[in-house]
């Protein structure tokens, strides 16, 4: 059989899935890309709208895509590749290293979920979320910045607490115990804005670890947390 014959075996909507996933996996599509509509797809494929519907649905199945009702669909976050990765609080890393622990709160106030937070913590378009970004320190010296967005139903008092007593990990740990938890760690160049914050110069390589908890089922924060990689060394216990 030639390759001819066995590419005419390939069902339409397989093929779809392999152009988008191509384009996720070039970097062409990064996570949070809206990508084109179903209309868009449907003429620039010159496939029918079932074929084209068949293909995002399995695709977001798989964890490929997240859609969001009324906004679009967007390229998801990776998905881990390997076991669930636990980490203490950064306040008692630092403490049981013999270090003195502070921080700055930088922002703490109620926002409206756009698309990608939608779709990332499972809410509605422009459903109101809690949104936080703290600088932690040790011995004065920023190690992590921590930019969360918090479920307002898993934590409705997250707004009046004193993060310079308690970090938002130790608060959300007491009343919205984990069931789940997921991370993906990459490597990156800081932003200028996340530079300032963390006192480093631009070209300074950072680990991001980008993480979603679940309690009893639902969503409850998703946090991009920033280490400068000269200030800190990422570690923790693989459970099988």
């Amino acid at each position: 059989m030639d390759a001819g014959s066995f590419d005419k075996k390939v069902p339409l909507y397989q093929k779809v899935k392999e152009h988008i996933i191509g384009h996720i996996q070039s970097g062409q599509w990064k996570p949070g890309f809206q990508i084109p509509s179903e209309n868009e797809l449907t003429q620039s494929q010159n496939m029918s709208r079932m074929t084209i519907h068949r293909a995002l649905r399995e695709l977001t199945a798989d964890g490929w895509l997240m859609r969001v009702q009324g906004a679009g669909t967007f390229v998801a976050e990776p998905r881990p590749q390997s076991a669930v990765l636990s980490i203490k609080s950064i306040a008692e890393e630092v403490r049981s290293r013999n270090s003195q622990y502070s921080n700055d709160v930088i922002l703490l106030e109620e926002e409206q979920a756009s698309a990608y937070i939608a779709g990332v913590m499972e809410l509605e378009l422009n459903a109101p979320v809690y949104h936080s970004i703290i600088v932690h320190k040790e011995n004065g010296t920023p190690i992590q910045l921590e930019d969360r967005f918090i479920n307002p139903a898993s934590a409705p008092d997250y707004l009046k607490q004193d993060f310079r007593d308690i970090t938002p990990y130790d608060y959300l740990v007491k009343v919205a115990p984990l069931d789940n938890a997921e991370h993906t760690i990459f490597a990156i160049a800081p932003e200028e804005n996340q530079a300032e914050l963390l006192q480093i110069p631009e070209i300074t390589p950072c680990l991001l670890l980008r993480r979603r908890t679940w309690s009893e089922g639902q969503t409850v924060t998703y946090a991009k947390l920033i280490h400068p990689g000269d200030r800190y060394s990422l570690g923790g216990t693989f459970q099988g």
